[in-house]
């Protein structure tokens, strides 16, 4: 039985930037009873706290970020972009040794998004691009989702355990 990366988040945890959770769809659930849902926040375990200001990638491409071409900073100009990467690689780590194939994190965020994250304007536009945790972990061979692909998760899912 193969695990999945879950942000925390979606697990209802009160991670977020604004201290709140995102929900926990049924699919996340009964993953977490089959034991194979390993949680994680990258920005909270890349030490930043709860509530914390929001923070965008200006340009929007989290692979940038690894690439050290952007920077993620924060409403107030502040550059958090070491926190980030830390907490992408604690997530590769944890991908690593659970030997993850497949992630299900939180759209439209500079960590964990896998479309769309906000354009470092913070003016609510959305650009194409992906979050800094999804950035390394595609590198790595992992197939990330968003909470709005669930169903094209459980089929990833059900291939890797066939």
């Amino acid at each position: 039985m193969h695990k999945v990366l879950v942000s925390a988040c979606l697990l209802g945890q009160p991670v977020r930037y604004d201290g709140r959770a995102s929900g926990h769809p049924d699919v996340l659930q009964g993953w977490q009873r089959e034991g194979r849902v390993v949680p994680l926040c990258p920005e909270v375990a890349g030490g930043l706290p709860t509530p914390r200001p929001p923070a965008e990638i200006p340009g929007g491409q989290g692979s940038a970020v690894l690439e050290g071409q952007a920077r993620v900073v924060t409403v107030a100009g502040e550059d958090v972009t070491a926190p980030f990467v830390q907490g992408a690689h604690l997530a590769l780590a944890l991908v690593q040794r659970h030997a993850i194939r497949v992630a299900v994190l939180k759209s439209g965020s500079p960590s964990c998004g896998n479309r769309l994250t906000y354009d470092g304007t913070f003016s609510g536009t959305r650009v194409e691009g992906e979050g800094v945790t999804t950035a390394l972990l595609r590198r790595a061979g992992v197939q990330v989702f968003s909470e709005l692909e669930l169903d094209a998760a459980v089929q990833a899912l059900g291939a890797l355990d066939a």
